[in-house]
């Protein structure tokens, strides 16, 4: 064996030793910068423990982003992106808003609230309804409530509404235009696509289909939507009118006399609304941010006035709940079959909750809180009957309804004790639907013939490439049928109605909360809060009212950073992404164009077979502002 020579021997040692060397300073170096990072990190938590978390006299900011919803939802994919391209925030939860303002209004060290509203997106009436509610017990507290906005809409200007003092900028506008929506009708255009959809239905108003086989709304249609967007406006004029001690019919009134008084005042939209009484004062931020920091004093580095955010706030007087408690679970989103995250209704998830409150000891009663506007038949039932169970168990069910509770929303809300809903929220449309799109049309423009073997005629009774078999469509509105009939015989049941009688305010047609109460298909008016009072009642508990505790799929640890890391590179990444993105992708910005794209992703679902044969309770409505 020949071996190598002394000098490269020596060069080879030397070398062995510095790599040594260097892993090992490496090593001594990351294991000092680890225990300094754990040193800094205990010294920054005991230096932060004794300073204050709230100083004495702040202001409690609430500056929500996005929309006000039930439970925080986690976009993922395309939809991560869209909202990223639109800028739209995380939002904000209803539940939130309500428990700061509940702590603030006993907190010695909060002076005040400041409404920052210019990047809130709205929110259903009904949630709207409880946010300003809460604005109105910490009035009651007697401390102030400012609200500032460069811009009010409807959304933002009910919360505003109901602060102690409204102000805007001097370039500013209250934006009041009232309620209704305009759909798009495709009949003509999948006519000249050669495109037909079968549309298979119960309920003379059960109109959600509609906007695929007409060019118009039905008289039926008309005439629900109208009764409902009446009686919600009246609600909202009404809200806004008490908040601001205006006269009854001013807000409408102020609507007629536009655009005279307008071109009177040379075009100052800030100083109409001063004038109509809809604000107090007309002054800019740095105007205000100057004013409060002589109030209530500057904050530690002097640059603005002292105030903490909601989200550090309630890190400093939120505590567990803990021992005896209602399980308050919430329902929002569309209704789907198996599992799914927040923001969505899953059949599976949602009763695996239930399922589990209704074995635990310290649960004494469940509120399922909906939202909803729909979704399967199927998964609709799946949830019912898990309350069923619970009820079964000597579980108290109270369904507190919130913006909505339409269809299946209606439909989960049967198997309860008590159905308590916001005199605003939409209810009802109790029918079925189903679409069975075919696109033989466009084949044959496309000049591409079909053909193959089948044992049975049901084998290709629904192929979209060819004509739906007439005995398929039987087949299915007779399934169809079926479903309405025990749908009503259900809610028949729960209400303690004769079917004739519930089947005539059925029919598919939606109702506001305080209709739905005329005609038997709730219990009271009320908010969340009135529905866990009343679980405590019923389960009896030796407490007027047990404290609420949310009970929701908790993600892993691993997700929660995923999600977390996720969060603040879409915020980081959302301004590039705005800029890059071509004007086309930026449409969904509009609502028309966001409605328009809602309808042909459900449509395009149909024809990919993602929802085949599928019986849906869906209004196919929308109850934000």
């Amino acid at each position: 064996m020949t071996s190598l020579p002394p000098s490269q021997t020596s060069w080879l040692r030397r070398g062995w030793a510095a790599l040594w060397r260097g892993l090992a300073t490496a090593r001594l170096w990351s294991l000092n910068l680890l225990s300094l990072a754990v040193l800094v990190g205990l010294l920054a938590a005991a230096f932060a423990a004794m300073q204050p978390a709230v100083a004495p006299g702040s202001v409690l900011v609430l500056s929500p982003q996005g929309r006000m919803t039930e439970e925080a939802a986690t976009p993922e994919g395309a939809e991560l992106l869209m909202r990223v391209a639109d800028g739209d925030g995380p939002g904000i939860r209803l539940r939130d808003w309500v428990e700061a303002l509940e702590h603030a209004a006993r907190d010695e060290r909060i002076s005040r609230v400041l409404l920052l509203l210019d990047e809130f997106e709205g929110a259903g009436l009904p949630t709207l309804r409880e946010a300003a509610a809460a604005l109105e017990a910490f009035k009651a507290s007697g401390k102030p409530v400012l609200a500032w906005g460069s811009q009010f809409d409807q959304g933002r200007y009910y919360l505003a509404a109901h602060a102690s003092r409204v102000i805007l900028h001097p370039m500013g506008t209250v934006a009041l235009e009232g309620f209704g929506r305009q759909r798009s009708y495709y009949k003509d255009a999948l006519d000249r696509l050669g495109i037909r959809v079968h549309l298979l239905r119960t309920g003379n108003f059960k109109s959600a289909g509609e906007p695929y086989v007409a060019n118009a709304p039905s008289r039926e249609a008309l005439l629900a939507e109208a009764h409902v967007h009446d009686a919600r406006w009246k609600l909202y004029t009404q809200g806004v009118e008490k908040a601001r001690g205006l006269p009854p019919g001013s807000v409408h009134r102020d609507i007629d006399a536009l655009p005279a008084s307008l071109i009177q005042r040379g075009g100052d939209t800030a100083r109409l609304a001063r004038d109509s009484r809809l604000v107090d004062a007309v002054q800019s931020f740095e105007e205000l941010r100057a004013s409060l920091q002589r109030e209530v004093g500057p904050d530690q580095d002097t640059t603005t006035f002292r105030q903490v955010g909601l989200n550090a706030y309630l890190d400093d007087v939120r505590r567990p709940v803990r021992g005896d408690h209602v399980a308050v679970i919430v329902a929002e989103g569309e209704i789907d079959d198996g599992d799914a995250p927040p923001g969505r209704i899953g059949a599976l998830s949602t009763s695996r909750l239930i399922r589990q409150a209704a074995h635990d000891e310290h649960v004494k009663a469940i509120v399922l809180r909906v939202n909803s506007p729909g979704g399967s038949a199927y998964g609709s039932e799946l949830i019912r009957q898990q309350l069923e169970l619970a009820r079964g168990a000597g579980k108290p069910v109270v369904v507190s309804m919130g913006d909505m509770a339409a269809s299946g929303g209606y439909w989960i809300s049967m198997s309860s004790d008590r159905v308590i809903a916001d005199a605003a929220t939409t209810t009802g449309s109790i029918g079925v639907f189903a679409m069975l799109p075919t696109i033989e049309g466009l084949m044959g423009k496309l000049s591409v013939n079909t053909g193959g073997y089948h044992t049975t005629w049901l084998a290709g009774g629904y192929d979209p490439r060819r004509p739906l078999d007439p005995r398929l469509r039987e087949l299915l509105q007779s399934v169809i049928g079926r479903i309405y009939q025990d749908f009503i015989g259900k809610a028949a049941a729960a209400r303690r109605m004769d079917a004739t009688r519930l089947e005539a305010v059925a029919q598919g047609r939606i109702w506001t909360g305080q209709q739905a109460l005329e005609h038997g298909l709730v219990d009271q008016l009320g908010s969340l809060a009135d529905a866990v009072q009343l679980a405590s009642r019923l389960a009896r508990a030796d407490s007027p009212v047990l404290p609420a505790r949310y009970w929701a799929q908790e993600p892993s640890r691993v997700q929660a950073l995923l999600d977390l890391v996720g969060a603040r590179l879409a915020s980081s990444a959302g301004l590039a992404i705005r800029q890059q993105l071509p004007a086309a992708a930026l449409l969904a910005a509009d609502p028309a164009s966001r409605q328009l794209a809602s309808d042909l992703v459900w449509l395009r679902d149909l024809l990919e077979g993602r929802k085949p044969f599928a019986a849906v309770t869906h209004c196919l409505c929308q109850p934000g502002l």
